[in-house]
């Protein structure tokens, strides 16, 4: 695993940039909802030393080690075990009606791929796990083991965007009649060994359209994202700003689809004057979506996928 000291954030300096304006007064909070080995949330605390942070995540083995590395800012850091979509009751329950910053850094943490036993990387042979957290849920190999084909079909299409779904689930299908999937190596082999020749000369490793599809599946990824981004936008103070970083096309639209319209106006057409309650109640901060910077990939090859957006709160929504 790699350890903390290690671990490279993702388009940090941006990140920090991007959030500066709303967390540099005293008594600020700030909400790192994937905190993974802590990387984001340490440097937060560093570069505003009078913010608060809040910090979540569902894995208990993230929780361990980012508590470890953030513990030299002792009360100043609040780590919470949750997915980012229970951000409301965590905020209720701390007393915190209204944040000034909040971060999502989506997909799978470095610990995650690192860790072999995990399941996440296709690169190396482990159990079919790919949970987040590993005290709950269903993990890969019962997905696999025990959708009908019809909804692996559907998985594989929508969460990996993989044209050669139908092939793909035939095989698993007939594989796992002869053997319960256990094991990340079999399925690779699987899939190199079912794609055409012409679908294995595209688009890297043939089997990271799959993995990325069950570990969205498992994870519930898309569905928790859905309610997050418009809870964590609702819990902007005015001046408040997010910044969002996604890793691939389904989560980048989904993030897109909220903060624009929230930047839009609400008004019926034709009005000659837009009245207050249907003004946009956040500006955008990207022009799209920012990209990391080619010495950043050539630092950091996690952060070739990144898609960085943002907006800041600029009034309340009517009552």
């Amino acid at each position: 695993m790699t350890p903390p000291s290690r671990h490279v954030p993702v388009m940090l300096q941006r990140c920090l940039d991007m959030l500066a304006p709303a967390l540099g007064r005293p008594g600020a909070v700030v909400v790192d909802c994937t905190l993974g080995l802590g990387g984001h949330s340490e440097a937060l605390l560093t570069r505003f030393p009078e913010a608060r942070l809040v910090a979540l995540d569902r894995d208990t083995e993230a929780l361990r080690l980012a508590g470890e590395r953030l513990a030299p800012f002792g009360e100043r850091a609040t780590l919470v075990h949750a997915v980012y979509d229970e951000l409301p009751e965590v905020l209720d329950r701390l007393g915190l009606p209204r944040v000034q910053g909040v971060l999502f850094d989506l997909g799978v943490s470095s610990m995650q791929l690192d860790e072999a036993d995990r399941g996440f990387a296709y690169a190396q042979d482990a159990p079919l796990d790919m949970r987040m957290d590993q005290t709950t849920g269903v993990s890969a190999a019962e997905v696999l083991n025990t959708y009908p084909p019809g909804d692996l079909v559907r998985i594989l299409r929508a969460y990996g965007e993989e044209k050669q779904a139908k092939r793909i689930v035939s095989a698993i299908v007939r594989a796992r009649e002869k053997e319960p999937f256990s094991r990340s190596a079999r399925l690779v082999e699987l899939i190199r060994e079912a794609l055409p020749q012409a679908a294995k000369r595209t688009g890297g490793n043939p089997a990271k359209r799959t993995f990325q599809a069950l570990r969205i599946e498992v994870n519930g990824e898309l569905s928790v994202l859905e309610s997050a981004i418009p809870a964590a936008v609702a819990a902007l103070a005015v001046g408040g700003r997010i910044a969002v970083l996604s890793y691939h096309s389904l989560e980048d639209r989904l993030v897109k689809q909220v903060l624009s319209a929230g930047a839009a106006t609400t008004a019926p057409p034709g009005l000659p004057v837009v009245p207050e309650r249907y003004q946009p109640r956040l500006k955008l901060l990207t022009r799209g979506a920012e990209l990391p910077t080619e010495e950043e990939i050539a630092e950091n090859r996690r952060a070739a996928p990144a898609r960085l957006r943002g907006a800041e709160r600029i009034r309340e929504d009517d009552r």
